[in-house]
């Protein structure tokens, strides 16, 4: 057995032990701690975070399909809200779009129906929606056409004469203008009736010789940029507007006269006579139809140019192709037949002399059709 070790004396401090500390270098020390240190606690988030981390499934080959109808069964909850909500905007798009329809549907039938506006946009509505203005026997009669007839008269008066429709006699002729606008194309759609019967067409061909013809007699304008002002200036046409109402006046004198045989007849008759000799002017006297010339001989009594507008583009044409003497075959000139003769030149101008045979006008082949199967008009002009 050891014996304890010898503890060393006690001296004169053994109670009161002082140790002195080495000083401190204060200049170390910042001025002023602050009163709480930021400490970055973790969140309710991480938390949840963790948590989520470690309760996460293991997906193994034999877990998948579980796990995947977990998470589509999941998703389904948003997915048929979402889907209610897309076929509720599809419903609402639907009705706005019911309303603006039947709304704009409202207004046009108002504005043609109604007040009869002729307006620049009331027009542009009639040539995409084929809204009808009256029927001819089986043919409807768009309002479009109407307002075709219609406004290009109006733009001649209204440019050309200066007049006032909004003025108490501008009313009044406006009225008048409607009328014979509406009869116009009423008489158009009998008119294609009986093309179709007699087996009569206009081709493009027929449509581009005649403003041929037309253009070099320099009636409207002598280069194209000229002939669109005058046609825009005069009716406010494009040239496909001019064509168009061409084709339609060259389909009703073909009708006219291939129904009208009593005058190709008459006509006939007086080109024989003349070809057996008989004098130009004695015939003119004894069978002319046109009243003012038939006395003196089918003179035409003034010096004639290409441009005339008062001789048809044909029967100009055919004057300027004759020698002095010389007389014409037959000519349609729309309004009748003739056979004209050149009686002498000046330069740019010839005098001559012609002999009519009037055509029956349209009506008359019309109206038949017309009081068989008469015409219902879907506008009251008062």
């Amino acid at each position: 057995m050891k014996k304890n070790p010898k503890l060393p004396k006690p001296t004169k401090y053994s109670k009161r032990t002082i140790i002195r500390m080495p000083k401190l270098a204060l200049a170390r020390i910042p001025a002023k701690l602050p009163k709480k240190l930021k400490f970055r606690r973790r969140t309710h988030v991480d938390d949840k975070l963790v948590e989520a981390l470690q309760n996460l499934p293991r997906i193994t080959n034999e877990t998948v399909a579980e796990h995947r109808e977990e998470v589509l069964s999941s998703a389904r909850k948003y997915i048929y809200p979402l889907s209610h909500s897309k076929r509720r905007v599809i419903v609402i798009t639907s009705v706005l779009l019911t309303v603006a329809v039947f709304g704009f549907i409202g207004y046009c039938v108002t504005a043609l129906y109604k007040t009869q506006s002729t307006g620049t946009f009331t027009y542009g509505v009639t040539q995409v929606i084929p809204f009808p203005v009256a029927k001819a026997g089986k043919s409807w009669v768009s309002y479009e056409s109407y307002l075709f007839e219609l406004r290009h008269t109006m733009h001649y008066y209204e440019t050309q004469q200066h007049e006032n429709f909004d003025s108490k006699s501008g009313k009044k002729h406006l009225t008048e203008l409607k009328r014979q606008a509406l009869a116009q194309v009423i008489s158009d759609a009998y008119t294609k009736q009986l093309a179709k019967q007699q087996d009569v067409s206009i081709s493009t061909a027929e449509v581009n010789d005649q403003v041929t013809l037309v253009r070099s007699q320099n009636r409207l304008g002598s280069n194209d940029q000229v002939f669109r002002s005058v046609l825009n200036e005069f009716w406010g046409w494009t040239v496909n507007d001019f064509e168009r109402e061409l084709r339609e006046q060259l389909l009703a004198q073909k009708v006219t006269a291939k129904l009208n045989t009593g005058a190709d007849t008459r006509a006939q008759s007086a080109l024989r006579s003349l070809n057996s000799g008989t004098d130009f002017a004695t015939l003119a006297k004894q069978v002319s139809e046109d009243a003012p010339t038939k006395a003196s001989g089918g003179d035409y009594g003034i010096s004639i140019d290409k441009s005339n507008r008062d001789i048809a583009p044909q029967v100009s044409n055919e004057l300027f192709q004759l020698p002095v003497g010389k007389y014409s075959d037959v000519i349609n000139a729309s309004y009748g037949l003739e056979i004209v003769k050149v009686s002498s030149i000046d330069g740019s101008k010839v005098r001559g002399a012609h002999i009519l045979f009037n055509f029956q006008p349209i009506s008359t082949y019309v109206k038949p059709l017309a009081d068989k199967n008469p015409a219902s008009r879907y506008i009251q002009i008062n």
